[in-house]
């Protein structure tokens, strides 16, 4: 498929799915007249990054895992595949999640703390 059925089909910008590829994200194969062309598994694959990507990761670390990930529900890599500096990566990413968290976390209070300040019972 070209890369505007795919986009019509997954629901990401085709703009976007070039970006995935200048990422080493998504790879597809070239035909004589240059043109991108996508096989079905590449449906899955653009909502597993779309997935992942919505979830905070950045590309560098879906680059690194996305080899090892079977189906857009499972992020199950191979314990032999974790090299010492993906894990860190991936320990500081959980980090930068949490610390994420924890401020919308404050955020959604203190809208609510003004709404019920504000707002009659």
């Amino acid at each position: 498929m070209r890369i505007g059925e795919l986009s019509r089909r997954t629901g990401v910008p085709a703009r976007m799915l070039r970006y995935y590829e200048e990422q080493d994200l998504l790879h597809p194969e070239r035909g004589a007249n240059g043109y991108r062309s996508y096989g079905e598994p590449a449906v899955d694959r653009v909502r597993q990054i779309r997935g992942l990507l919505d979830s905070g990761l950045t590309t560098e670390i879906i680059r690194r895992i996305l080899p090892f990930l079977n189906t857009p529900e499972q992020i199950h890599p191979h314990p032999e595949c974790l090299t010492a500096e993906t894990a860190a990566l991936l320990r500081g990413e959980a980090e930068r999640i949490q610390q994420r968290i924890d401020c919308l976390a404050r955020n959604r209070d203190a809208i609510l703390a003004y709404l019920a300040a504000v707002q009659p019972r």
